[in-house]
């Protein structure tokens, strides 16, 4: 992605749960919270190296809460379990979006393999 890409609208959708971002080059992405919680950008969950990401389990009910701008870069997403620290650069906003389908995948994978099973949502 170029620096130049820049979300030119970003609606949270509380009911659903899913955060809808538009992009100047006219790609538009819908993510839910889940998503979005368990791929964090932060250190609690990226850990500070290859090989220290925390695998999250049962976040399928997670929400945000607040979304807040920072700078002219990026947002803060504020979720109701607390977690708060990931900041979401447009350009990792715009790569999750990209890579969603197979981050998806990969995520599921993970749990599977450490004998966990998402709950159902209604």
């Amino acid at each position: 992605m170029s620096a130049a890409h820049k979300p030119t609208e970003i609606n949270f959708h509380q009911k659903s749960r899913v955060l809808e971002i538009t992009f100047d080059d006219g790609k538009c992405f819908e993510m839910t919270s889940e998503f979005l919680r368990v791929y964090s950008p932060s250190a609690e969950v990226r850990g500070h190296g290859p090989g220290q990401e925390v695998l999250q389990l049962g976040k399928e009910d997670v929400n945000i809460k607040q979304i807040e701008p920072v700078g002219n870069y990026a947002i803060q997403l504020h979720f109701d379990d607390e977690h708060n620290t990931g900041i979401y650069s447009w350009e990792t906003l715009y790569d999750l979006g990209s890579n969603q389908e197979q981050l998806w995948k990969d995520y599921l994978a993970r749990l599977e393999e450490a004998g966990h099973k998402r709950k159902t949502v209604s």
